[in-house]
C-alpha cells in the first residue's frame, strides 16, 4: 500500500524557566554555651538546561533546507537521525509533490525507479514508528512531518517524510476545518489563538493536525519548498525532473 494522507479532497480544496535555585546557608540553633557549633553549607544546585536539538541539512538542486527535530517527539527524531547517518537518504527522491500542500520523500525504491516508475510505497528495514501526536505541533509551513499508510493505530512510515508547503486560512476557513477533520481526530483539541494566527499569516495544512505526526520543522530555505512543490508533475503527482536529497546532521 502506497504511503499516502487520509484526507477529504474539500478539506484540502477550503482548507514552546529555569529558576535560578538560591544557594541556602542551613541556620543553626545556638547551644547554652556560647560556642556556635559548624555545620556545611547546601551546595548550590546546577540550573537544569534544556536538551539540544538536532540540526539537520538537507540539500537539493534547488537549495538547502535545515531543518530542527523536536525533542518531544524521539521515537521519530532517534528513527529520522539514525537513517541519516547511516547515509539512507542520499540520492533518495521529493517523490511526491502537489502545489499548495506538501513534498513527500523518503521511499528508498525511488533511487534508482525510472522516470515512468510509480513509487511511495517503499520503507526501511524494521517496523513502523508508534505514532507522536502533539497538540503544540501544528501542520504549519515548513512543518517536517511522517507519511503513513492507512493502519488504525496511525503509525508512521519508518523512512518517509513531507514538509508542508500549505496555503494560508482565515479564521472561517480554520474553523471549517477543524470541525470536519481536526475534531474528529482529537475531540479535546482547539487551536489556540497563537496557532490560529500562524495559520493565517504562514499558512499550513490544518487538517492533518492530530492525525499526522510532526516531528520537526524546516528553520531555513523555506523558499526551497515553494521551488520544489511548483515543479511541473506527472501522474501520481511525481515530478517530472527527478529531485533528489543528501541528508546530514549539523550538530
Amino acid at each position: 500500500m502506497r504511503y499516502f494522507f487520509a484526507f477529504l479532497i474539500g478539506a484540502l480544496l477550503s482548507a514552546q524557566t529555569i529558576a535560578q535555585v538560591k544557594k541556602n546557608t542551613p541556620v543553626t540553633a545556638k547551644p547554652a554555651t556560647a560556642t556556635v557549633k559548624k555545620t556545611a553549607t547546601t551546595p548550590a544546585l546546577k540550573p537544569a538546561t534544556a536538551e539540544k536539538e538536532t540540526l539537520v541539512e538537507i540539500t537539493t538542486d534547488y537549495g538547502i533546507m535545515v531543518a530542527k527535530l523536536y525533542n518531544q517527539t524521539p521515537l521519530h527524531r532517534d528513527n529520522f537521525i539514525k537513517l541519516v547517518k547511516q547515509g539512507f537518504y542520499d540520492s533518495l527522491l521529493f517523490h511526491r509533490v502537489i502545489k499548495g500542500f506538501m513534498i513527500q520523500g523518503g521511499d528508498p525504491d525511488s533511487k534508482y525507479a525510472a522516470p515512468d516508475a510509480m513509487v511511495g510505497a517503499g520503507s526501511a528495514p524494521g517496523n513502523r514508528v508508534p505514532a507522536e501526536f502533539k497538540n503544540n505541533f501544528l501542520h504549519k509551513k515548513g512543518a517536517l512531518a511522517a507519511a503513513r499508510d492507512g493502519n488504525p493505530e496511525k503509525a508512521s512510515s519508518n523512512c518517509q517524510f513531507y514538509i508542508v508547503q500549505g496555503k494560508t486560512y482565515d479564521t472561517a476557513q480554520l474553523k471549517q476545518v477543524y470541525n470536519q477533520a481536526v475534531k474528529s481526530n482529537n475531540p479535546g483539541f482547539t487551536y489556540t489563538k497563537a496557532q490560529q494566527e500562524i495559520y493565517e499569516r504562514i499558512g499550513g495544512a490544518p487538517f492533518l493536525d492530530q492525525n499526522y505526526t510532526v516531528f520537526g520543522e524546516v528553520i531555513s530555505g523555506l523558499d526551497v519548498i515553494d521551488k520544489i512543490a511548483s515543479m511541473q508533475t506527472a501522474q501520481g503527482d511525481r515530478p517530472l525532473k527527478d529531485i533528489r536529497m543528501k541528508v546530514r546532521l549539523i550538530n
